[in-house]
């Protein structure tokens, strides 16, 4: 029986149930029928989608519909600026990556400064800034087309997001706001107003193409939201409103999180040893990697003679989600860690081998992205 666990945008504890999750969120799972369409569509099969790391969905099955009828449609995540990028940040943008290149389709990616300002009281707004600039850069190092990425950092942006965040806060009651996310009478009222900034991108390409046919256009364009099952609160008010605006309510694919390298909970920022960041050096890398939990034996005999847990074990669970997307090595690998054949330092070892020749990549191709920015801040 899984213990008591807690998902708010928020707040990510405990061991989480996401067959609970679905059923308290009201989502859909989402089925080897939308795995096999979307591979089909990208002409290529994506891990993540075949391990069930995205598992649970809103309207999917509408938005790949309107995409099969030619219709042009849009992606739409973001990253709440409040430090460094670490890997698990990246794994749901480098899913992202592969709907953008199997659609040809615009991203809107937000980064939502104002909220870390209003929620964290220990960043300052020079702060979120900063980091909302430092984090585009590991955006683009993913490899998002600039031609059809726009970045939006909403204190810079809002004159863009403001007009239909207005129309979405004017249809958004308090009482709303305080069940979806559990406002006190202390809380600001900025975190109060934030959904409403929130929604905005996933409305904006409609919003857009009816601009560009003047007062008389109905075009809709079709939003699919890639992000982590936590911020689906912020995405159900925005649906919620959506058509009572004109437009269609965006649709949402969610993944699971990122593991913690402590073997419990998820990735986090604000426990640096749990997490590996995008700019960690090779010796940091190595030092984390061998401090990870596993799900080794006390001595290297019993591990020998019974094998590991490779269920428990963060080494392994990184490999299965980011690090080793060849299904064949993943599952030798994970069958001799579970004969005792493959011991926790080799394995260890093997894990710190790819993050350091990843991240050596990705750090140079975020230091190529500064040439790039200033296109795709909007």
């Amino acid at each position: 029986m899984a213990k008591d666990f807690v998902v708010t945008p928020w707040e990510v504890s405990g061991d989480i149930d996401y067959e609970k999750l679905i059923r308290d969120f009201g989502t859909q799972p989402l089925s080897q029928k939308h795995t096999e369409l979307i591979e089909k569509l990208a002409g290529r099969k994506n891990h993540m989608l075949d391990r069930k790391i995205f598992f649970s969905h809103r309207d999917l099955d509408w938005f790949l519909a309107e995409y099969q009828k030619h219709k042009q449609v849009a992606l739409y995540t973001g990253r709440g600026p409040s430090g460094p990028v670490h890997l698990g940040h990246l794994m749901p943008w480098f899913f992202t990556k592969y709907l953008q290149d199997a659609f040809k389709c615009p991203l809107y990616f937000q980064m939502t400064d104002d909220e870390k300002f209003l929620f964290k009281d220990s960043l300052s707004q020079k702060d979120t800034l900063n980091w909302s600039m430092e984090n585009s850069l590991d955006v683009m190092a993913v490899g998002f087309d600039p031609a059809r990425t726009k970045i939006f950092i909403d204190t810079k942006s809002i004159a863009k997001l403001y007009p239909l965040a207005l129309e979405v806060s004017k249809r958004v009651t308090y009482s709303t706001a305080k069940a979806v996310f559990g406002y006190k009478d202390s809380s600001n009222i900025g975190e109060i107003f934030f959904t409403s900034v929130q929604s905005a991108p996933a409305l904006l390409p409609s919003a857009e193409a009816r601009q560009k046919k003047g007062a008389k256009g109905d075009e809709i364009v079709p939003v699919l939201i890639p992000c982590a099952i936590d911020q689906d609160p912020h995405f159900r008010v925005t649906r919620d409103v959506a058509q009572k605006l004109g437009f269609p309510k965006p649709a949402e694919i969610h993944s699971t999180f990122f593991p913690s390298l402590a073997g419990s909970g998820k990735m986090s920022a604000s426990d640096p040893l749990s997490a590996i960041y995008t700019t960690d050096s090779e010796e940091v890398i190595r030092k984390k990697v061998g401090r990870a939990f596993t799900g080794g034996r006390p001595t290297v005999a019993e591990q020998r003679k019974l094998g590991g847990n490779p269920e428990i074990c963060s080494v392994c669970q990184y490999l299965k989600f980011f690090f080793e997307p060849d299904d064949r090595k993943l599952e030798e690998r994970l069958r001799a860690y579970k004969n005792g054949e493959i011991l926790d330092g080799e394995n260890k070892a093997y894990l710190a081998d790819k993050i350091v020749d990843f991240l050596a990549e990705h750090q140079k191709r975020r230091e190529q992205a500064r040439k790039v920015l200033d296109k795709v801040i909007d």
